[in-house]
């Protein structure tokens, strides 16, 4: 699955972004470019040191608590990335990406039906949100998977049919983490509405 690694999609600019990014400086862009880079380069711990002030100052400001889930995803703060963006979601339900990157986690703890609920909650939050399709798309080939298993472990006599379904699931499923881990998720350009303000994939 695809992790977002900063926040403000360019597929659909939406009025509250646009009114966020007015209300920000300009020279929050060069703050957001540098924390990312931090995180990017696997310098998490020293980004999250650098968030702690900037979240103080702007505590309603999505982009520095996003960025701050991204690290702790990185770091390997499971517990605290999903307290992050399951926070994020309730109070910006019109951001996708932060839907997207807990359904990553979700996903992660082999919770696919709330992986794919926040998958859903992404595409209607922005339609044209690519990345959620996709990781939607991965979510329902686990989900098959797992139900052909359950499947073919209640009907054994079923097993000779079931199989071959099965065994192209998971062949998909492997094709595909070998390709995630190998393109690590790079940073979209920011919106042109917001570009002043703020710097989505993965």
């Amino acid at each position: 699955m695809k992790l977002v690694s900063c926040l403000f999609s360019p597929l659909v600019p939406r009025a509250a972004l646009l009114a966020l990014a007015l209300s920000c400086s300009a020279a929050y862009a060069d703050d957001y470019a540098a924390v990312e880079k931090l995180i990017q380069s696997g310098q998490t711990a020293l980004a999250l040191e650098q968030l702690e002030p900037k979240i103080q100052q702007a505590p309603r400001d999505p982009q520095w608590r996003f960025l701050q889930g991204v690290a702790q995803m990185n770091a390997g703060q499971r517990d605290e990335a999903t307290a992050t963006f399951e926070k994020l979601v309730q109070e910006y339900p019109e951001l996708p990406e932060p839907y997207n990157n807990l359904a990553v986690l979700y996903a992660q703890n082999n919770q696919l039906e709330k992986a794919s609920r926040a998958l859903q909650d992404a595409v209607r939050a922005n339609p044209g949100y690519s990345t959620a399709y996709e990781n939607l798309g991965d979510i329902y080939i686990r989900l098959a998977e797992q139900a052909l298993s359950k499947a073919s472990s209640l009907a054994p006599a079923q097993q000779s049919r079931l199989q071959p379904k099965i065994s192209s699931l998971r062949l998909l499923v492997t094709r595909a983490q070998p390709a995630a881990a190998a393109a690590p998720a790079a940073a979209a350009p920011a919106a042109p509405a917001a570009a002043a303000a703020t710097d989505a994939k993965k």
